[in-house]
């Protein structure tokens, strides 16, 4: 897909501002501060439903403004047109998709971004919520019954933990029905996990060793969140005891994890900062990818401050892939990276929340 035109109003520095896009590589460059990167914040939150930015979502919010807005004009396979739009007036966002008021997964499923950022290097150092959140968004985007699933398990663990909260043991018959379906729909989350790995692996292990063939042949290792081969209702019930002293959920689907082991490096921590960063962009370059190969056609990709993140080496690679494959990428920088000026781009200066059109 490609975005044809962006509006965003009231998010941090951009009061009110438009832009149009093409195919292929857009540059936005000006000074720290300026709204460089909230320009890709609002392509992420279309596809996400939040920020790739930690901190709270009031911080997204322009001070002095009651409501921020993100609008887009998108395109994709056989010159199909969809209108995306993304709102939030309080609390709740509320979306739109071709004139209609939609939930939010549904605008979600028609807008596809992934983003490389000075944060990205969390998906391999950071805690496990970030990992399990790249691969529930790739799952999600490819396998239509992931969603239906994941909903009814979130509700039900809702009410368990809930349950759990109280403190009190409670009979059998308030927990079971809930064990249950926890144990049902974890079970069916859990097949569409290993699935998308097994088919993400050859592509990651391609985009590894492209960006870091020092570290050898690369594996990924998934933890389902509870004891392999036993059925997770009956180790809800066995440990029920141990939740309520910690007044939550314990096993289940919502504490899986994976991580990657090369040759090289079998541990996370034999990893420099540098090498954090390249298997994290090997893996959204992979992901977007799959979802090209899956989908027919590819995500739009994000680059902030790229020629920061990445030596001159891998920009100039990530760029010529990039091209090759016909993405539309978005990219951001004090000033245009070197890789990039002798290629077809578009340019725009961004400046005290304001966008002007260069080149």
């Amino acid at each position: 897909m490609k975005f044809e035109r962006l509006r965003i109003q009231g998010l941090r520095c951009l009061t009110d501002v438009s832009v149009e896009l093409d195919e292929g590589i857009h540059v936005f460059v000006g000074p720290n501060g300026a709204g460089k990167t909230s320009v890709l914040e609002a392509a992420y939150l279309l596809s996400h439903g939040r920020s790739f930015r930690s901190g709270a979502r009031e911080a997204l919010l322009q001070r002095g403004c009651t409501a921020l807005t993100v609008f887009a004009e998108a395109s994709g396979l056989g010159d199909s047109r969809r209108r995306l739009g993304l709102g939030r007036e309080g609390a709740r966002w509320e979306a739109r998709l071709d004139g209609a008021d939609v939930p939010l997964g549904v605008l979600v499923q028609a807008c596809a971004v992934v983003c490389f950022e000075p944060g990205s290097h969390a998906l391999i150092a950071g805690g496990a919520e970030e990992r399990r959140r790249f691969l529930d968004w790739g799952v999600f985007h490819v396998e239509h019954g992931f969603l239906g699933s994941w909903r009814r398990y979130q509700r039900a663990l809702k009410q368990r933990n809930a349950l759990l909260r109280t403190g009190a043991p409670g009979p059998e018959e308030l927990y079971a029905p809930w064990e249950r379906e926890l144990g049902e729909t974890a079970s069916a989350i859990d097949a569409y996990r290993r699935d998308y790995l097994d088919r993400l692996l050859p592509i990651l292990a391609a985009s590894a060793g492209s960006l870091l063939p020092e570290l050898g042949p690369i594996a990924l290792r998934y933890r389902r969140g509870w004891t392999e081969e036993s059925d997770l209702a009956g180790v809800l019930a066995d440990q029920r005891g141990r939740d309520l002293a910690r007044g939550h959920t314990t096993a289940g689907a919502h504490r899986a994890d994976w991580s990657l082991a090369f040759e090289q490096a079998p541990l996370r921590e034999h990893l420099s900062r540098g090498q954090e960063k390249l298997a994290a962009l090997s893996c959204l370059l992979a992901q977007a990818e799959l979802h090209a190969g899956c989908r027919g056609e590819w995500p739009v990709v994000c680059l902030d401050d790229l020629a920061s993140e990445l030596d001159l080496a891998h920009q100039a690679a990530v760029v010529e892939r990039l091209a090759a494959v016909r993405a539309q990428v978005l990219v951001t920088g004090t000033e245009c990276p070197l890789p990039l000026q002798a290629r077809p781009h578009r340019m725009f200066h961004v400046e005290q929340g304001q966008i002007r059109p260069l080149l």
